[in-house]
């Protein structure tokens, strides 16, 4: 589960994490109180589950309550990469003398995490990475240990950032191991004119699978869900929203990330992990449907399915009945193999809907939906 940015700065407050002042409303109207309350002069900054606010004109600086309460109306309402802002967060200004990147995150492949961190922080860093990855560190760390001051004093030399971020290092473990996270970052890690290290942003992702240690996730929870997630949680659908543009569905896990990693192969980036499960049936594959489509960020749909206990043909019955019901603008690409294909491809066939084709192979499936989403 991810948390909005304010969720994360509380769990960084329980810890000690130096964070600004700032207060979370969906009212422009109480923008303007809240603005009062913090001195007048503020940032207004959109919470959404994505990146990128920045640059999309979902964070702004307001000089005073009036432009916050015009700022907050201008934000609120608006649409950052298929995420919709219902609440704003103000916080109070600080004066940067650096920007710092740091982050823990969960290496499942080597089973371990691994501290990433930068002295260059910022909105940039992405670049930053793709062009100077020599100016990121990258530091396994082993569970069994954690992370000392000695190991974040090694962090920080290893991304040479000033000695003062050692505490903060340690207290961002502690949220970590504490909460249950699988990802805990902060960009930017900030050292203001007044040497205080202070985190001005923040994303934790925490672990579903470790709910029922923790009973304040129900706060985290309450009105908290992307739209699309609480719609697809409703119907009891395997839903995770991304910054793409093609839908995925697909069965099985395994394939679905599979699916993810050809779509982006194929040069367009996946809007969703949708797992419709190894039993699914046609209702299932229709409320998944409709989940995707509700989508405004989508393009089109690659529907991967190879069935085994999940009959194709139950599958198509599925998108069929979705057809009618949602009636769709975008197209679909579907691949179906395996058990009960053959009848599966007649019910589309006998449908016969202008914006369904079907493509026998998943990397020929990929690329069509692929195309058709980047020439949307």
């Amino acid at each position: 589960m991810d948390l909005f940015e304010y969720q994360a700065r509380e769990l960084f407050d329980d810890y000690g994490v130096l964070t600004p002042r700032a207060e979370v409303t969906d009212s422009s109207k109480e923008a303007r109180e809240i603005a009062r309350r913090l001195g007048g002069r503020v940032v207004v900054k959109a919470q959404v589950k994505t990146g990128g606010r920045g640059k999309a004109g979902g964070v702004k600086l307001a000089a005073d309550p009036a432009a916050a309460e015009l700022t907050a109306r201008q934000i609120l309402g608006t649409d950052i990469k298929g995420h919709r802002v219902r609440s704003v967060m103000l916080a109070q200004p600080v004066d940067i003398e650096d920007e710092f990147y740091v982050s823990y995150v969960l290496d499942r492949a080597a089973g371990r995490f691994l501290a990433i961190a930068s002295a260059e922080g910022g909105m940039d860093i992405e670049e930053v990475a793709a062009t100077r990855p020599d100016a990121v560190a990258r530091v396994p760390v082993d569970p069994a240990e954690g992370v000392t001051a000695a190991v974040a004093a090694k962090i920080a030399e290893a991304a040479d950032l000033p000695m003062r971020t050692v505490d903060v290092l340690v207290r961002l473990w502690k949220v970590l191991v504490a909460e249950d996270a699988l990802l805990v970052e902060v960009n930017p890690l900030v050292r203001t004119a007044q040497g205080q290290i202070m985190a001005l942003d923040g994303k934790v992702t925490l672990d579903d699978n470790a709910r029922f240690r923790h009973s304040r996730r129900a706060d985290h929870e309450t009105g908290a869900e992307d739209r699309l997630e609480a719609l697809a949680a409703e119907r009891g659908l395997n839903y995770v929203k991304l910054d793409g543009e093609v839908g995925i569905i697909g069965n099985g896990a395994g394939l679905v990330m599979s699916t993810l990693d050809v779509v982006a192969g194929c040069g367009a980036r996946p809007a969703n992990f949708l797992d419709i499960g190894g039993g699914a049936s046609a209702q299932v594959m229709a409320d998944g449907l409709r989940v995707i489509l509700s989508d405004p960020a989508v393009k089109s749909v690659f529907v991967n399915v190879f069935g085994g206990i999940t009959a194709c043909d139950a599958v198509a019955e599925g998108i069929v009945r979705a057809l009618e019901d949602v009636r769709p603008t975008r197209p679909l690409v579907v691949r179906l193999d395996g058990n009960n294909a053959a009848r599966g491809r007649a019910v589309l066939a006998e449908r016969a809907h202008p914006l369904v084709e079907q493509v026998a192979t998943m990397d020929g499936a990929a690329r069509r939906a692929a195309d058709l989403a980047n020439a949307a």
